[in-house]
């Protein structure tokens, strides 16, 4: 494990550049990924950063915030050459869509904002949410957008009309996470009582994934079907996305100097080759987590019963 440190304050959003080793997390700092050295530091929101988006198609960083700016940054300028306006309350959460040149925004005022990233434009404000807007997703094939919200609900999109195909209720409390899976067809979504998955572009139920007993800030797969999650209290899990199996668990222990409450994790991604993990935290730190090579079946050893599910008619 690498802990990066630096920061003055909560690590809520990491992004890792497709065109290089940069990570770039609550959009203040750059930094390079192999090495673990700062590259540089990026200023201009006056309150706390949410979300970041790297586009794989242009050299562009976007940000946004609690200050409800949208920044988009030129990377090769190390400068902001295009802000968005609209929100009309904090803004939580971004993605890029993978193909057009769509940026999608969600934030606390329960409204998701379609925006084409050349003309500054609002395509599309997505609405019917009751609260938060926690997480956003979009993908290539329908759903190209997915809404997770504090009112417990998960909503599909469609980005041609800019309406609802889908609500999904089956969350009892506040869903904070999302994770599209990069190998199949489907999508996992978090909340406090447990983590569900999702057939697209329906939203047909597959499974639930119980026992991560906290409130999962994050999740986060990668493409052998490993899935992490990570809590508000530090908790760390690992599932096997197919089975649901929960093969391991870890403590994210705080750093000298910060406080025992402050080891919550607030997000996380994998990098390009899917083997490191990168996790944003609550003692200020990112830390940068890679496989045991000392591994072995009897040091891990696999204990998996699963429950047998009647079908309800």
């Amino acid at each position: 494990m690498r802990v990066i440190s630096g920061h003055l304050g909560w690590v809520r959003s990491i992004a890792v550049d497709p065109s290089n080793d940069g990570l770039q997390p609550e959009l203040e700092t750059i930094w390079d990924l192999a090495t673990g050295t700062l590259k540089l530091s990026l200023t201009g929101h006056i309150s706390s950063v949410r979300g970041l988006a790297v586009s794989s198609r242009h050299p562009y960083l976007f940000s946004c915030g609690e200050d409800k700016m949208i920044k988009c940054w030129d990377l090769e300028y190390n400068k902001v050459i295009r802000q968005y306006h609209g929100h009309l309350s904090g803004i939580y959460c971004m993605s890029l869509h993978p193909t057009l040149d769509v940026l999608v925004t969600g934030g606390r005022d329960a409204t998701g904002r379609v925006w084409d990233i050349r003309t500054k434009n609002q395509i599309f404000a997505l609405t019917g949410h009751q609260g938060t807007i926690a997480d956003v997703k979009t993908q290539e094939a329908d759903p190209q957008i997915i809404t997770a919200s504090s009112d417990s609900t998960i909503k599909l999109w469609d980005l041609a009309a800019g309406k609802a195909t889908c609500t999904l209720t089956n969350h009892k409390k506040s869903v904070r996470a999302l994770a599209i899976n990069p190998n199949e067809y489907t999508f996992a979504s978090a909340s406090t009582d447990n983590i569900k998955q999702w057939k697209c572009p329906r939203g047909d139920f597959i499974q639930n994934l119980a026992g991560h007993n906290s409130i999962v800030n994050t999740l986060a797969i990668n493409q052998d079907n490993v899935m992490f999650s990570g809590g508000d209290n530090g908790s760390m899990y690992f599932w096997d996305y197919k089975t649901g199996y929960n093969f391991q668990t870890a403590e994210a222990a705080a750093q000298p100097g910060s406080l025992d409450s402050e080891n919550g994790v607030f997000c996380s991604t994998f990098d390009q080759t899917g083997l490191r993990l990168i996790t944003g935290e609550g003692d200020k730190t990112i830390k940068i987590w890679k496989e045991d090579e000392r591994a072995t079946p009897e040091t891990h050893p696999v204990n998996f019963k699963p429950e047998i599910v009647r079908p309800k008619y």
